[in-house]
């Protein structure tokens, strides 16, 4: 396929070709976490494919930005966690500079949540129960000592739902020293 064709290609391709659930911004939650597991109960209802994957984002010693797909262990006012081992790239990454970016894409209802914000490991207790959580394979070969859950404490959290008309709606939760507030 030549460079002119590929472009012809992506252009052709239909975009935002899901139904968006309606959204009322005059009634939204004081806390993003709410906002979210609204959210993703519209995904599982709609039975969007793994709703929980989500592309964690790092940058490595260099500043280059690193991004993997994961599955969300949790979400609540603790923050949002994953789990991997400590020896693995994202886990050098996340040692050396803890902050991370997470995106959700759940292109049925064409929504999309990104969160970022600081990075830290939960405590050895709850690590080695999410990897006594997963399945006796996922576990071979894993070490418990390496095995990580890692919760990312958010300063931001965005809410984005397309349109086809280009008019997306965008809802930003910013934390401050009060809270959260919201931006449109």
């Amino acid at each position: 396929m030549t460079p002119q064709s590929t472009k012809s290609m992506l252009r052709a391709l239909p975009s935002l070709t899901g139904s968006a659930p309606p959204l009322d911004l005059t009634d939204l939650p004081e806390d993003p976490v709410e906002l979210f597991l609204e959210w993703l109960a519209a995904a599982q209802h709609r039975e969007v494919a793994e709703p929980h994957a989500m592309t964690l984002s790092t940058v490595d010693a260099s500043g280059m930005p690193d991004a993997r797909v994961l599955v969300l262990k949790d979400v609540d006012a603790s923050g949002w966690a994953f789990a991997s081992t400590r020896t693995s790239a994202k886990g050098g990454q996340l040692s050396a500079c803890p902050s991370a970016a997470l995106t959700f894409w759940w292109q049925p209802l064409v929504r999309s949540v990104r969160v970022r914000g600081a990075v830290i490991e939960a405590s050895r207790e709850e690590s080695l129960a999410d990897l006594r959580a997963r399945s006796a394979s996922a576990q071979n070969g894993v070490d418990p000592d390496d095995w990580t859950l890692w919760r990312v404490l958010p300063s931001r959290v965005e809410f984005w739902q397309g349109s086809p008309d280009r008019q997306h709606t965008r809802v930003v939760y910013v934390r401050d020293h009060d809270g959260w507030r919201i931006e449109n």
